[in-house]
């Protein structure tokens, strides 16, 4: 993987004219809060052509589906044949103080939100599958710092059957999970797919992450479970995931979509379409730390004054 500087040359990229076919759709709509998606199709697409859901980071408190950053990384999936629904949701911490251990409601109320309108998405997704061509056998869930949390969230509880689950076809499952430092919210203990096994999930994580639990947080039955306590469950009941963790590094690794779409292709061919029951592990060590960005040391603290 390249270092996380070249995220400027991607950004750049990002400002340049988007060439293939976009159209926005309304997809839900809450109190008066109207909420849309973008749709990006490539030039061909097949049968097996797969639906990238893109949910943006910005802490439940910011943050734009067509921001720059995202629209560099949609033209790269675009370009390798991905369609891409990037989505609004709502935004239900704005305005949240003193975030803890001992002050989590806040936080559950704006996960299960983001939760419900990724789900409420695919729900518009499948219902005019014939007209935008998506094939529901291959949606996957891709999302970066409280996008990742979102995507994650939104697998772990169509598994449950909770929030509005139930919109969705029974049936329905996503093909895949890839999540850039996010973790899973629970107030039932240790994170437990019930109904049925996770998506093939894929994530990465900065082990010194300070704004989302690289391993987790926990108090009695509520936690906050990162990517290392989620390979821990997955190893557990042999689920299928791709794991990589950064030594040294915190929350930019959630800007590091647009360098590891090699590693996406790969993930897609094995355990999307190969369906294979992989569990890959790997850290990366001896980072330079001058490449990490400013906001690598935020803490919680730092965005909920």
């Amino acid at each position: 993987m390249k270092k996380l500087t070249l995220l400027l040359t991607v950004l750049l990229a990002g400002m340049m004219a988007f060439g293939q076919d976009m159209k926005t759709y309304q997809y839900a709509e809450r109190d008066t809060l109207q909420l849309y998606l973008d749709f990006y199709t490539p030039e061909k697409v097949h049968d097996s052509t797969i639906c990238v859901v893109y949910v943006f980071g910005g802490g439940f408190i910011g943050g734009h589906r067509d921001g720059d950053f995202e629209k560099g990384y949609f033209k790269q999936l675009v370009d390798e044949g991905f369609q891409v629904a990037a989505i609004d949701y709502r935004l239900g911490l704005k305005g949240a103080k003193n975030l803890g251990v001992f002050n989590t409601e806040p936080l559950k109320i704006a996960i299960d939100m983001a939760t419900e309108d990724a789900i409420s998405a695919i729900a518009y997704l499948l219902e005019h599958a014939a007209e935008l061509k998506v094939n529901k056998d291959w949606i996957i869930m891709v999302g970066s710092s409280a996008g990742a949390i979102t995507s994650l969230q939104t697998d772990y509880t169509l598994c449950n059957g909770y929030l509005n689950a139930n919109i969705l076809p029974e049936d329905f499952r996503l093909a895949g999970v890839v999540s850039y430092a996010g973790a899973i919210f629970s107030n039932e203990g240790k994170v437990q797919y019930r109904n049925h096994a996770p998506a093939p999930t894929m994530m990465y994580h900065g082990m010194a992450d300070r704004l989302v639990p690289y391993k987790q947080i926990s108090f009695m039955k509520m936690g906050f479970y990162g990517t290392d306590a989620l390979v821990k469950r997955f190893e557990k009941f042999d689920y299928p995931y791709f794991a990589r963790r950064f030594e040294g590094y915190g929350h930019s690794v959630a800007m590091g979509g647009p360098l590891t779409v090699d590693d996406l292709l790969w993930f897609c061919r094995h355990y999307v379409y190969g369906k294979e029951r992989l569990q890959v592990d790997g850290t990366y060590k001896n980072l330079d730390p001058t490449t990490m960005p400013p906001f690598d040391i935020y803490t919680p603290g730092d965005l909920y004054k």
